[in-house]
């Protein structure tokens, strides 16, 4: 048998394929469709609030009857010093000016209107739910949640992007680890905002490997049968496939974003904070060239939160120059076909 069978018996899933949680790109719909195609969806509800956690889980819910991996955010939030609020003066106005002067008239929010959740919420939510996959990334859950996770029965799945970062999640009693390489597409889940690790994903598997016992996803890059193989062949036990599925029936991106995809080189993906004050991976714009260079990026999550507005009103706009389109290296013909259709062709291609 081709597929490794560890993942699929402990998740109950028939291919231990899993489609990447994408903020703002993956969907109810899409995470129903992958669960279509005996794969696991997951839904991204990042740092939503309890309400409207419960919400895209109940959605999901009537879309599917199949487990699927609920994902969340479980960074650390700074706390607001007199240093920050008036950085955060300064970086509101920056982007109100530079977005106003390229056609896009918004009021940003100042920093009391912010909300700012913890993921201890949606913990309660995932319970109260019966969900019974949690899947994490930024770092680890407290000891305490993990042992109120497990004693409801749910499966833990962490992401690490270092070696000593896989070390602490076995350590901490996770049952599978997601290995991110440096090359997908997206957040870095590394557990600091700065100095990320920034290794290779095979190179970055292979050392994991071999310190860990816990079953292992491979993330990175995962875009046909070739590199489905070259993770199986260093051990991996899971495949999460995100970057794929961008262009998919249910993807969340609009027809002008999909249609940037189509002339993407290498060149224009790179690594940036400009947008959410974390590091990820997307394609290069004039937001991200102006604000890398600037002194107006704020720290996670207030970076994200200040920049949500001006996200929301350049889609309106279709302004490619001021939106996230997050996107790993593996370049490809992306498929505008169901979700369920690109995963099984994946799997029929890798059988």
């Amino acid at each position: 048998m081709f597929w490794p069978e560890k993942i699929s018996e402990k998740l109950n899933i028939q291919y231990p394929v899993i489609q990447a949680p994408m903020f703002g790109v993956s969907t109810p719909e899409m995470t129903a469709a992958a669960n279509r195609a005996s794969c696991l969806g997951s839904l991204a509800i990042a740092d939503l609030s309890g309400d409207m956690s419960i919400q895209l889980i109940r959605e999901t819910k009537k879309l599917t009857d199949q487990p699927f991996a609920v994902n969340i955010f479980v960074h650390k939030i700074p706390e607001i010093t007199d240093a920050l609020k008036d950085q955060y003066v300064k970086t509101k106005k920056f982007i109100e000016d530079f977005a106003g002067k390229n056609g896009i008239e918004l009021r940003l929010p100042d920093l009391n209107e912010i909300k700012v959740n913890t993921y201890h919420e949606q913990i309660d939510v995932v319970i109260e739910e019966q969900c019974k996959i949690v899947s994490f990334t930024f770092g680890n859950i407290d000891d305490k949640s993990i042992q109120k996770l497990k004693e409801n029965g749910v499966v833990l799945i962490g992401t690490c992007t270092s070696v000593e970062e896989s070390l602490q999640l076995e350590k901490s009693g996770i049952d599978i680890i997601c290995v991110q390489g440096i090359e997908a597409g997206g957040h870095r889940g590394s557990f600091e905002a700065e100095n990320i690790p920034q290794i290779g994903g095979f190179s970055l598997f292979s050392q994991v490997y071999d310190v860990v016992n816990v079953p292992l996803i491979y993330a990175g890059g995962i875009y046909n049968a070739k590199t489905v193989m070259a993770a199986k062949d260093l051990g991996a036990e899971g495949f999460q496939v995100g970057s794929i599925l961008l262009a998919s029936q249910e993807s969340a991106l609009q027809d002008f974003e999909k249609e940037r995809l189509k002339n993407v080189r290498e060149r224009d993906i790179v690594l940036t904070k400009s947008f959410s004050g974390r590091f990820a991976r997307g394609i290069k714009n004039k937001f991200i060239e102006t604000l890398e260079s600037s002194d107006y990026i704020l720290p996670y999550p207030y970076q994200n939160k200040l920049t949500g507005a001006l996200r929301k009103a350049a889609r309106n706009k279709k302004n490619a120059d001021f939106v996230n389109l997050w996107l790993g290296q593996s370049t490809h013909q992306y498929s505008k076909s169901s979700t369920k259709e690109i995963l099984q062709n994946l799997i029929r291609s890798c059988e």
